[in-house]
C-alpha cells in the first residue's frame, strides 16, 4: 500500500478546506446587478490572487453573486490566474493589458456590453510620476448607448498635506493625475457619458488646500463623485477598513446626472466581509484589503448624449497645471473686463485689461514660484468668474 506524500496530502487538504469554507458562505445575498440597469464596480483586488486558488475560487463566486455588468479591477499580479478566473465565468469576458506593477483589468458581460475600443492613456515617461499605472479607457456600448470608463490606480500613501514644491510628494502626484484626467475628458469626451473610477488612494473630504480632487469638486455642474455620500458617512461603509478610510471612488460627468438621480440608481460599498463566516479577517487574508464600490444606473435610452451640454465657465485656461505659461480663453465678453491673478497669500501678482470680444490672453509665469494661484475675471469692479491655477515645474 502506497502512502500519499506530505505535499500531495497538503494539496488535498487545501482543496477540501477551500470547498468547505466556500460552501459556508452566503454570497447570494450580496447580489447587486439587475436586468434593467447598468452596473459598474471598482475593486482593488490586492495582488490577485492573494492566496492562490483559494482567492480565485472566492472571487469567482463573488462575481457570480454580484451579477454586475462591468468590473474595473486593480492589482492583477498573475495573468494566467486572471485568465483562469475569466474562463470560469459563463457569460463574461476579460481584458488585461499587463500585470506589470499590478495591472489594471476589466471583466464584463458579453451579452449587454459591446467593446468599441480599450486602450491606455498617458503612457509615456513624462507621465510616469502622476500615473505609475497608466489609466485604462474602455469605450463601450451598453444596449446601444455609448459610455466611457476610465480605470485608475493612483499613487498611494502620503501625509495628507499637499506639497506643491515637491514633485515626489504623493499628494502632488495624485493632484497632477486628477488634473490630467480632467483635461483628457474635456478634450476627448465632451458631451459623452463618462465614468472615472478606481483606487484613487485619497479621500474626498480633505480641506480644499489639500484636496487632490478639488478641480472636480469645484465644478458640480460638470462632475460628481457618486460615492461622496459614502465618504461623508459612517466609516463602517468605507472601502478601506484597515486605515480606516474611503479611497475607491466613482466619478461621473453631467451627461449621467439624470440617470444617477433615477430611483433605481444606487451607489454602494459592497461589504463582502459581512457575508463570510470569518468576517474581515477571512476576507483580508484570502481576497483583498479593499472592498469593492459599485454603481447602478438606470440608463435612459430615450435621451441622446447630444441633448447634454457641459456648463462652460466664462473663462478657462489651458494647460492647467502648467510649467511656464497658460492661456486664458474667454467666452462672450460683451464689454471690457480685467483679469487679476493672486497668490495663496492674497497678493495680486498680475493684472491686465481684457477688451470687448477678446478671445484669449496668455500669462507668462516665468519667475513665479510653484504653487496655487487664483485668477479672477472682473467686470465693473465685480468678480464674475474665477479659476484655480497650478504652476508646476
Amino acid at each position: 500500500m502506497k502512502f500519499l506524500s506530505m505535499k500531495k496530502l497538503l494539496i488535498i487538504l487545501h482543496v477540501l478546506l477551500s470547498t468547505i469554507i466556500l460552501s459556508a458562505q452566503d454570497f447570494e445575498d450580496i447580489t447587486f446587478g439587475a436586468d434593467t440597469t447598468f452596473e459598474v464596480l471598482t475593486w482593488n483586488i490586492e495582488w490577485f490572487p492573494k492566496n492562490g486558488q483559494t482567492t480565485i475560487d472566492y472571487v469567482k463566486e463573488i462575481i457570480r453573486a454580484l451579477d454586475v455588468d462591468l468590473l474595473a479591477i486593480q492589482e492583477v499580479d498573475d495573468i494566467s490566474s486572471f485568465e483562469q478566473l475569466v474562463d470560469s465565468l459563463d457569460g463574461y469576458a476579460g481584458y488585461l493589458e499587463s500585470s506589470w506593477f499590478a495591472g489594471l483589468a476589466y471583466i464584463y458581460k458579453t451579452d449587454v456590453i459591446q467593446i468599441n475600443e480599450i486602450y491606455e492613456i498617458y503612457i509615456t515617461e513624462p507621465y510616469w510620476s502622476p500615473f505609475p499605472r497608466s489609466p485604462m479607457v474602455m469605450d463601450l456600448n451598453f444596449k446601444n448607448e455609448r459610455i466611457i470608463i476610465i480605470n485608475n490606480h493612483f499613487k498611494c500613501c502620503g501625509d495628507g498635506i499637499l506639497d506643491l514644491e515637491n514633485p515626489d510628494d504623493e499628494e502632488y502626484r495624485r493632484l497632477y493625475a486628477s488634473n490630467l484626467l480632467k483635461l483628457y475628458i474635456e478634450t476627448h469626451f465632451d458631451n459623452i457619458r463618462t465614468i472615472v473610477l478606481g483606487d484613487l488612494n485619497d479621500i474626498l473630504t480633505d480641506d480644499p488646500e489639500n484636496n487632490v480632487f478639488q478641480m472636480f469638486l469645484d465644478e458640480p455642474e460638470n462632475y460628481y463623485f457618486t460615492d461622496y455620500i459614502i465618504a461623508e458617512g459612517d466609516d463602517a461603509q468605507w472601502s478601506y477598513p484597515s486605515w480606516p478610510s474611503h479611497l475607491d471612488h466613482i466619478l461621473i460627468t453631467n451627461e449621467l446626472y439624470s440617470e444617477f438621480e433615477h430611483d433605481s440608481s444606487e451607489i454602494k460599498t459592497i461589504r463582502i466581509d459581512a457575508y463570510i463566516s470569518g468576517g474581515w479577517w477571512e476576507y483580508e487574508s484570502n481576497i483583498s484589503d479593499h472592498r469593492p464600490v459599485a454603481l447602478r444606473l438606470m440608463i435612459d435610452q430615450s435621451v441622446g448624449v447630444s441633448d447634454f451640454k457641459k456648463s462652460r465657465p466664462l473663462f478657462s485656461n489651458y494647460p492647467n497645471p502648467f510649467s511656464s505659461q497658460t492661456t486664458f480663453l474667454f467666452k462672450n465678453l460683451e464689454d471690457n473686463a480685467e483679469i487679476k491673478i493672486y497668490n495663496v497669500k492674497g497678493e495680486n501678482v498680475f493684472s491686465e485689461q481684457i477688451a470687448k470680444e477678446q478671445a484669449s490672453l496668455t500669462w507668462n509665469a516665468e519667475g513665479f514660484p510653484n504653487g496655487i494661484y487664483f485668477a479672477r475675471l472682473i467686470f465693473n469692479h465685480i468678480e464674475i468668474a474665477h479659476s484655480k491655477l497650478i504652476l508646476l515645474r
